[in-house]
């Protein structure tokens, strides 16, 4: 009989215990050809998930200011974000200190050093005290509807007028990230619908 995997190896827990087991990820993006470099305790080590794609693929990214991928795990959309806006700013965080690692060798490999950065810590603990012009995630509806409730409406916090909140959930599940997003910040705009998943987006006004 298969045993269910334990409860803190998921990839939202600060320090998986399963083995480091390396891979990498050779894609393209956005036009542009990246390189992640993945490990087992992270979310989708084996290919870019179909969620992440379609954020990376249509998400609305000012040319300039300070934007946040919260949950990044190995870097995907920050390191995109960072590659195609060279002059925005992209700060990167994630609860997972794996996934930290991997984001941060990932800055290095995609050559993003000069305007990404990574950060360990849930949610927004690495980042008090900023504002940013747009907030990204693929959030980990299986840590809870608590925790992506808390993703949700701590990005009205910390965004500034005008800025935007862009999320990425499967269709199915969408019903109550989409009814958190027009709580927090009154309207909500399905940017995408494809494969299954939904592109949300909402702006600070």
């Amino acid at each position: 009989m298969r045993m269910r995997p334990r409860r803190h190896d998921h990839y939202y827990v600060r320090r998986p215990s399963s083995p480091l087991r390396l891979g990498l990820i050779r894609t393209r993006l956005r036009d542009r050809y990246f390189e992640f470099l993945t490990a087992s305790g992270v979310f989708s080590k084996k290919k870019i998930d179909l969620g992440t794609r379609l954020l990376i693929e249509v998400m609305e990214l000012p040319e300039e200011g300070l934007a946040l991928d919260v949950g990044c795990g190995y870097g995907a959309i920050g390191i995109v974000a960072a590659a195609i806006r060279p002059r925005l700013r992209v700060i990167m965080t994630d609860v997972n200190e794996r996934a930290v690692w991997l984001a941060r060798k990932n800055v290095e490999r995609n050559l993003v050093s000069s305007n990404a950065e990574v950060r360990q810590g849930f949610l927004y603990e690495a980042v008090e005290g900023l504002e940013f012009d747009v907030i990204l995630s693929n959030p980990p509806i299986a840590a809870g509807m608590r925790v992506v409730e808390a993703l949700i409406k701590g990005a009205h916090e910390r965004l500034r007028p005008g800025g935007s909140l862009q999320i990425v959930v499967r269709s199915k599940l969408s019903s109550r990230p989409r009814s958190f997003m027009e709580e927090a910040f009154g309207e909500v705009e399905v940017v995408e619908r494809k494969s299954g998943y939904r592109v949300l987006k909402s702006i600070k006004r």
